[in-house]
């Protein structure tokens, strides 16, 4: 089974038919799929203009919206990144259970339905800007959340005020 990457040099390469990039594409969609796959496929179609059920669209049309979804990708997993840093540095300081609003990035681990939307009407704006607009008012939550963890679990000038410091 090919990954991502694999993928999306399909898409790109100029050898294939136009039929098999389009088909990569929708492949891409089950590595990386923030509305879900059906609503990510017809918000790359409206956003790069061609019809979800042409069979062969331009290649350069698929190339565009291979482009958008790599963007939305990368700033997917810069986010995972950053929550993988984060957890390490709160299992450091004592807090070993993943606090409630690690529980949506649980559900959504590897980027799947973030954001699930009825297909017929996807959200406009690029991929990556609902993205960054989304993990920014996540992100706001969980600096809350961690201060609060820190005050119940060591008091509130205990183990994680400087994490919370380092943060702002």
């Amino acid at each position: 089974m090919a990954g991502f990457r694999a993928l999306a040099e399909q898409v790109r390469d100029p050898d294939r038919a136009p039929s098999q990039r389009r088909q990569a594409l929708r492949k891409c969609l089950e590595r990386f799929a923030p509305y879900g796959h059906r609503a990510t496929w017809q918000h790359l179609c409206a956003r790069a203009g061609f019809h979800p059920d042409d069979r062969e669209p331009d290649p350069a049309l698929l190339v565009s919206a291979l482009e958008e979804l790599e963007e939305a990708r990368s700033v997917w997993l810069e986010y995972e990144s950053q929550v993988a840093m984060r957890r390490r540095a709160e299992k450091r300081h004592g807090i070993r259970q993943p606090a409630p609003h690690d529980e949506w990035h649980r559900l959504t681990w590897g980027g799947r339905s973030l954001l699930p939307c009825d297909p017929s009407t996807p959200p406009t704006p690029r991929l990556a800007e609902v993205l960054r607009r989304m993990i920014t008012a996540m992100d706001k939550d969980v600096g809350k959340d961690v201060l609060r963890l820190a005050g119940r679990s060591r008091g509130v000038r205990g183990g994680l005020g400087s994490m919370a410091a380092s943060q702002s």
